[in-house]
């Protein structure tokens, strides 16, 4: 009769090993695709704003500049430290009302210039009190009607009993 040797595993289990005897996991297989891309949120100041102390938002009110892809109600993007020039669409102090037009400038004359033709450009004399507040940076356009801060516009919204609730 012939003996068989028998032979045991070499893995013995896992019951007499705990977390402190694993100092770092080596993981197998594939991580979850997604985590190579993960980023955090998107930041609409990082990626909008050039300088953060001279930045404000304005909100346009009226057409004139609708030919330039600017109108009423949008959110305008401003920065006090860059200098209007030629061609740059400024918010301009004019006599104490605030404007929206694109700088033109000569050797001896600026323009304000409008970007619909029932406005007429705005000539700069020499009596005229004009302060240029900042260069016109982005322009959000907003789609949404709710967005909007008129307040002709309902939002119907229906409440824990299933009935419709207006609210303006």
């Amino acid at each position: 009769m012939q003996h068989e040797t028998l032979y045991n595993s070499a893995f013995t289990g896992t019951k007499d090993v705990n977390q402190w005897d694993i100092p770092t996991a080596n993981a197998t297989g594939f991580g979850a695709a997604a985590d190579d891309y993960m980023e955090r949120g998107i930041d609409l100041n990082e990626q909008l704003i050039l300088n953060k102390p001279a930045t404000f938002f304005f909100r346009m009110n009226g057409d004139a500049m609708v030919n330039a892809g600017i109108q009423s109600g949008d959110v305008l993007i401003v920065d006090r430290s860059i200098k209007a020039a030629n061609g740059k669409i400024i918010i301009a102090a004019i006599n104490g009302d605030l404007v929206v037009r694109r700088y033109h400038q000569t050797i001896n004359h600026i323009t304000l210039m409008a970007e619909n033709p029932r406005y007429a450009n705005i000539e700069l004399g020499e009596f005229t009190e004009y302060t240029s507040w900042g260069v016109v940076t982005c322009v959000i356009h907003i789609l949404e009607r709710r967005l909007l801060p008129d307040n002709n516009n309902p939002v119907v919204q229906k409440d824990r009993s299933g009935r419709q609730k207006v609210r303006y």
